[in-house]
């Protein structure tokens, strides 16, 4: 499905990396099959992994601004995509610019929409970790709120937060997360197409039958200097357990070379490059635990009753933790394997936080924004 670029009215959702993919995915639906006219500009951020991720959904992007360059820093990326987006929503001038979460391609495009003084929707809003990191992503969410019109948080601890900014509680939606939503749509679609089942694990590494999975994701800017001790971790659990790692690789350098570096030769690890979502949900579904430094993975794995070890020393995902289903662990080898070790060993530990109820919603977020948007943007 592509939206159709339509001039005048309708809605403008900027996007720019696969999880604004993944999360506004059900939200461009919800919004389409209202009759509500939708256009996908991609900021080309991420742009073959944004592309698969929308192709995943039956997505494409209507307008591709093939931004990125290699080394490109996020205020030069903002600085770039900053003009062409106004220029977009100009011409456009749609009833709602729409964007997702904390990234460069996030802020630019609530930034196209503040100066052109249209109504902007921020999805998954009000995340907060109380500190800069992580950075620059904690600023942006911070500059974001002051620009939108409508803020649709995905729970009651983000809902409060954007009230403590100052946010008036009248612009605040507590929605749940439309990730949580992707899955299922995902889910649902797998389980009812057996050739799609195969093929896709036709393309994944080799997991031996009664052996736990652990899946591992690190890519933030903020670990770059730190995967060495990451990476460590994940060579000591695959030597001391008998289980299998799988590791998607980030495309970032600098957070690739690391892993690559010190697990290429490690039995029992698998360096595969970065998984669509098909192949990353069906991993989901079979892992005993997930180690990651990132944000939406801390949502996604509770959803299938996957605890999450999180390589970060703070998270704007507090709730996860704090239901049980998430633990902080840093980003130090021996903390990470201690950490590790239990889940594998303790089966009581582990049911424990497999069971912790899902704090991010019902599956239902997508239908939510999409009724908002009808009843006070599009239909006012």
């Amino acid at each position: 499905m592509s939206g159709g670029i339509s001039s005048g009215g309708g809605i403008l959702c900027v996007l720019g990396t696969r999880p604004e993919a993944i999360k506004l995915a059900p939200v461009m639906l919800a919004l389409a099959s209202r009759g509500i006219a939708v256009t996908i500009c991609s900021t080309g951020q991420q742009r073959d992994l944004t592309r698969a991720a929308l192709a995943d959904f039956g997505l494409v992007p209507d307008l591709d601004l093939d931004l990125m360059q290699p080394g490109q820093t996020p205020e030069a990326f903002v600085a770039d995509a900053l003009p062409q987006l106004g220029a977009v929503v100009a011409r456009l001038a749609p009833a709602m610019v729409i964007v997702q979460g904390d990234t460069a391609s996030t802020l630019a495009g609530a930034l196209a929409a503040a100066y052109a003084r249209r109504p902007l929707g921020h999805v998954e809003a009000g995340l907060r970790s109380g500190a800069a990191e992580p950075f620059p992503e904690d600023m942006h969410r911070r500059v974001i709120a002051q620009l939108a019109t409508h803020h649709f948080a995905p729970t009651a601890a983000a809902q409060t937060a954007l009230v403590r900014e100052g946010i008036a509680w009248g612009a605040i939606y507590l929605t749940g997360n439309p990730v949580i939503d992707a899955l299922r749509l995902t889910e649902a679609r797998l389980a009812a197409d057996g050739d799609l089942r195969a093929r896709v694990a036709a393309g994944l590494p080799a997991l031996r039958e009664g052996r736990p999975l652990l899946l591992v994701t690190a890519h933030r800017r903020e670990n770059h200097v730190r995967m060495v001790g990451i990476a460590a971790a994940v060579a000591t659990l695959a030597a001391r357990y008998d289980v299998d790692i799988i590791v998607p690789v980030h495309p970032n350098p600098a957070a690739g070379a690391a892993m690559r570096g010190r697990l290429g030769n490690v039995p029992n690890v698998a360096l595969v490059a970065p998984l669509d979502y098909l192949a990353f949900v069906t991993l989901l579904r079979r892992a005993r635990l997930v180690l990651t430094d990132s944000g939406g993975v801390q949502e996604e794995a509770p959803a299938f009753g996957c605890p999450v070890l999180v390589l970060r020393d703070l998270t704007e995902r507090p709730e996860g933790v704090a239901a049980g289903a998430a633990r902080l662990v840093g980003t130090e080898a021996e903390a990470i394997v201690a950490a590790a070790g239990e889940m594998i060993e303790n089966e009581a530990v582990h049911a424990a936080m497999a069971t912790a109820v899902l704090p991010y919603g019902d599956g239902h977020a997508a239908d939510r924004i999409a009724a908002i948007v009808a009843g006070e943007v599009v239909d006012r």
